[in-house]
């Protein structure tokens, strides 16, 4: 790994991600949810967002990704400390920007449920301006 453990997560989660009909060449931006249930790194999904409008459901494997999210993390918590519940990965590759924000305590912050599923993929889309 890099020093840079902020290019070295988006990489890793760039590299991993899977989904039922992804376009690896075509998509514009991405919001990943990074879950720590029990403070244990364990999941990572979220949505890939195309120029035409395509929203597609992604996950990234997560021991494939848990090396640059325990040294991204290490970076910010140091050892002893809680982890988030959540960390939230955006970045849009056609601005060349991204955002990391942390979720603390609020472990349904960033979660889908029957009353969000209609804007919950919209709410999580990389805004940079």
């Amino acid at each position: 790994m890099s020093e840079n453990v902020t290019a070295d997560l988006l990489h890793a989660l760039v590299d991993n991600l899977d989904g039922p009909s992804i376009d690896r060449e075509g998509w514009a931006s991405m919001s990943i949810i990074l879950e720590f249930p029990d403070g244990k790194f364990n999941e990572a999904h979220g949505f890939l967002y195309s120029p035409d409008g395509t929203i597609s459901p992604v996950a990234a494997d997560a021991w494939a990704v848990k090396p640059a999210v325990d040294a991204y993390t290490s970076s910010y918590y140091k050892p002893g400390e809680t982890l988030p519940v959540q960390v939230l990965v955006q970045l849009d590759r056609t601005k060349g920007k991204y955002n990391v924000e942390f979720e603390d305590t609020d472990a349904t912050r960033w979660k889908l449920t029957p009353r969000n599923r209609n804007d919950f993929h919209e709410s999580l889309r990389p805004k940079f301006d």
